[in-house]
């Protein structure tokens, strides 16, 4: 019976001895995880604030569709109230917090289509500008998700690995989960002229 627990501690120290390294690799990855995604927020923040800029311009410029202004700053409104605590990037909080930007990016799709109609509104250098800032700012979220998708990668990649999975699951180092593409995006686009 002695020499059983003495034969399990062993195992156990062994283990605890070849991945305790890993155990700081873990938190200093789930660290990089945590700010990868405040600068996906923040990206998405500064999308949101240009949002109102955008459609000021518009609506100063041209009286038109009123809902298509309605729409997007709705979406605006209801992608501004969801927030994920980097704790808890679980799936299901990744999959409302992508739907609510895709709402935004649609809206904001429809309003730039609209807006080719008036060539005097599009002419002007605050709508230019604006839309330049908008068109930056969907680059930067690009960035800043493949950067969150990359070091969700890492950190994975860590945990599960051999010997750190050992001591991975003891301390709460759980799989995170990125950002994937959005629905029908597999499919291309049709171009009909």
């Amino acid at each position: 019976m002695k020499r059983t627990v003495l034969g399990i501690l062993g195992i156990l120290f062994l283990g605890v001895l070849f991945s305790g390294c890993g155990y700081n690799d873990m938190v200093r990855l789930d660290e990089d995880v945590k700010a990868k995604w405040n600068q996906v927020e923040t990206q998405y923040q500064r999308r949101s604030d240009l949002i109102p800029n955008l459609v000021n311009t518009v609506k100063g410029a041209a009286k038109f569709e009123q809902s298509t202004l309605t729409q997007v700053v709705e979406a605006r409104a209801k992608a501004t109230q969801i927030t994920i605590d980097p704790d808890k990037l679980t799936p299901e909080n990744i999959e409302k917090y992508q739907a609510a930007q895709g709402q935004v990016s649609q809206a904001l799709g429809r309003l730039l289509m609209v807006t080719e109609n008036y060539p005097t509104l599009t002419a002007t250098a605050q709508f230019r500008d604006v839309s330049a800032e908008l068109a930056g700012t969907e680059n930067r979220i690009a960035v800043a998700r493949k950067d969150f998708n990359e070091a969700i990668q890492t950190y994975n990649t860590k945990i599960r690995s051999f010997p750190t999975n050992l001591t991975s699951g003891m301390f709460g180092f759980k799989q995170k989960e990125g950002f994937k593409a959005e629905a029908g995006a597999e499919k291309a686009p049709k171009v009909e002229f």
